[in-house]
C-alpha cells in the first residue's frame, strides 16, 4: 500500500498483512484539500445508531415503582431529579440523555388465548419491530422488520459490515422454545425482514477478528494466536509506511487508535487464557473469549462498538444485554438474587427495591460507552455528537408480564437532532413504536408514515411532545 505525501487519504483506509485488515479513524489527511479540520468532512455523514434491549423490564413500571420514581423522574421537561430512579448514574450525562416514559408495547402481549404466558418467548422479537410475531416452533416465523435494519439497508451500505449484532447471554439455542414459539423470537433482537432474523454475537473474540480480518481462514487465525502476537505485529511494515507520510496531529492521533486496538486485543487474550486453566467457571459452557464478569464483557462489547464507529467498519450495531427467563446472578451490582426471580417481586416493595438495584447496575454500563464516544474526535466534533443509543424494553413489568409503562430512553445527540437534557412523558395508552417512529424521522427516514403499530408520531423534543406541566 503506498501513500502519497500531497494526496488525500480515502477516508476508508486499510493496514493489511498476513490475512489483517485494520480499519483506520478519521484523520486530517483524509479531509479533502482547502477544507478546515474544523469543518464538518462530510456533510452527509450519516448518524451511527446503537439499539440496546433490556430484558424483564424495570422495577419502576410496577405500580409503587411508579409512585416511587423507581425508573423515569417524577417532573417531566428539562428539571428533572434522577435521585431516585435507576436513571441515576446517567446524571452527569443529563446533556444527552432523552427519557421517554409511559408508552406501551402491546404487540408483545398475547392476542389469541393460545399465547397467553408466552411473553418472554416473543419480547425480544417485538422491541426493535414493534409487531406481533406469529406463534410458531418451526421455520415459518414472521414479525417485522426491525428499526436498527431498516436504518442499515439505507445508511450502511456503504461500510465493509453493514450492521453488527451483539449479545451477552448464550442465544444459540434451537427449535421451540415454549409456548409455542421458536427459540429465534427470544434469540434475536434483529431482523433483516419479516422472516429473517440475525444471529447475534457473544464472543468478543469473534467480533473483534470481524472488524479487524484477523486471518483469512481458521488456520491462520489459530496459527496468530498460538504465537500470542497481536493482529498489529502482522502489519508493522505498513503501519510504519504510513507513520512517514502522517503530519504530527495525524500521526498522534493514529498511534492513539492502534493503542486502543492493541489493548482491546490484549483483554480478550487475557480472558481466554484465564478461562482456558480449567478453573470452575461462573458461566460454564461459554466460549473462552466471553468473560465471566458481565461489567467486563459489556466494556469489552461497548470497546468493541467504538472502535468500529471510529474506523467506519459499520454504523450500526444492535446489542442484547440478557435473555428472557434468565436467572443470571450480577454479583458486582450488589444484590444476589437472580435476575428472573428478581423480576417476578410479587409486589413486595423490598423486592421491589431489590429489582431496583439490578436496574440501576445495568444503568450504570452505559456511561463507560459514552465517556468512550466522547474520546473520540470525528471532524469539529466527536463520537458521542453522532450517534443515537436506544435503551429499553419491551417488557413493563416483569412480575405480570405487562408491557405498558415499558423503559425506554435515548442517549446522544444524532448529530445535533436530539436535545439532550429532557423527560417526555407520552399520554397513556401510546404505543412505544410512536416514539420509534420518531426516531427514524430522527434518523432521516423522514417520509416514513407509520413503524410496527404507530398511531402517529411522539415528537422527542420538548414542548412538540408534552409541556412541563404534565
Amino acid at each position: 500500500m503506498e501513500f502519497l505525501t500531497g494526496k488525500q487519504m480515502q477516508r476508508r483506509t486499510f493496514l493489511r498483512g498476513m490475512g489483517a485488515s485494520v480499519a483506520l479513524p478519521l484523520m486530517d489527511a483524509m479531509v479533502p484539500a482547502g477544507r478546515l479540520r474544523g469543518s464538518s468532512v462530510d456533510e452527509n455523514d450519516p448518524t451511527r445508531l446503537v439499539a440496546i434491549e433490556l430484558v424483564h423490564g424495570c422495577a419502576g413500571s410496577n405500580d409503587w415503582g411508579a409512585s416511587q420514581n423507581l425508573w423515569a423522574p417524577a417532573d417531566v421537561g428539562n428539571d428533572f431529579d434522577l435521585t431516585p430512579s435507576a436513571l441515576l448514574p446517567l446524571d452527569p450525562w443529563r446533556e444527552y440523555l432523552t427519557i421517554i416514559s409511559n408508552t406501551d408495547v402491546r404487540m408483545a402481549e398475547a392476542f389469541e388465548p393460545h399465547e397467553i404466558g408466552g411473553d418472554h418467548f416473543r419480547s425480544s422479537s417485538v422491541f426493535l419491530t414493534q409487531s406481533h410475531p406469529k406463534q410458531t416452533e418451526s421455520s415459518d416465523v414472521y414479525v417485522g422488520t426491525s428499526l436498527d435494519q431498516l436504518y442499515a439497508n439505507r445508511y450502511g451500505q456503504n461500510t465493509p459490515i453493514p450492521s453488527m449484532q451483539l449479545c451477552i447471554e448464550n442465544v444459540d439455542q434451537a427449535g421451540g422454545c415454549a409456548y409455542g414459539y421458536s427459540c429465534v423470537y427470544t434469540d434475536s433482537i434483529s431482523w433483516r425482514s419479516p422472516t429473517e432474523p440475525l444471529p447475534m454475537i457473544r464472543d468478543p473474540r469473534v467480533a473483534f477478528d470481524l472488524l479487524f480480518g484477523a486471518g483469512g481462514s481458521p488456520e491462520e487465525r489459530a496459527r496468530r494466536r498460538r504465537t500470542s502476537s497481536s493482529i498489529l505485529d502482522w502489519i508493522t511494515e505498513d503501519i510504519q509506511r504510513m507513520r512517514r507520510t502522517l503530519g504530527p496531529n495525524d500521526f498522534a492521533r493514529l498511534d492513539r487508535y492502534l493503542d486502543n486496538v492493541r489493548e482491546i486485543e490484549r483483554r480478550i487474550q487475557g480472558v481466554e487464557a484465564q478461562n482456558r486453566t480449567g478453573e470452575a467457571r461462573e458461566l460454564p459452557g461459554a466460549p473462552a473469549g466471553v468473560p465471566d464478569s458481565f461489567t467486563e464483557h459489556m466494556q469489552l462489547m461497548f470497546d468493541l462498538q467504538a472502535l468500529a464507529f471510529a474506523s467506519d467498519m459499520t454504523r450500526v450495531f444492535s446489542f442484547k444485554t440478557g435473555r428472557d427467563a434468565s436467572s443470571r446472578v450480577y454479583t458486582e451490582s450488589g444484590t444476589d438474587t437472580p435476575f428472573h426471580p428478581a423480576s417476578h417481586h410479587g409486589g413486595r416493595e423490598a423486592a421491589v427495591l431489590d429489582f431496583a438495584v439490578i436496574n440501576k447496575y445495568h444503568v450504570s454500563m452505559l456511561p463507560y460507552f459514552l465517556q468512550k464516544l466522547q474520546d473520540i474526535d470525528e471532524g469539529d466534533t466527536n463520537l458521542l455528537e453522532k450517534t443515537m443509543i436506544v435503551f429499553g424494553s419491551p417488557m413493563a413489568d416483569g412480575n405480570i408480564h405487562n408491557h405498558r409503562r415499558a423503559p425506554l430512553v435515548v442517549l446522544g445527540k444524532a448529530n445535533g437532532r436530539l436535545q439532550g437534557n429532557v423527560h417526555l412523558k407520552a399520554p397513556d395508552g401510546t404505543p412505544m413504536a410512536n416514539a420509534m417512529l420518531s426516531m427514524l424521522h430522527t434518523l432521516g427516514h423522514d417520509n416514513m408514515e407509520s413503524f410496527g403499530d404507530s398511531t402517529g408520531e411522539f415528537p422527542l423534543t420538548l414542548g412538540a411532545a408534552a409541556s412541563p406541566d404534565r
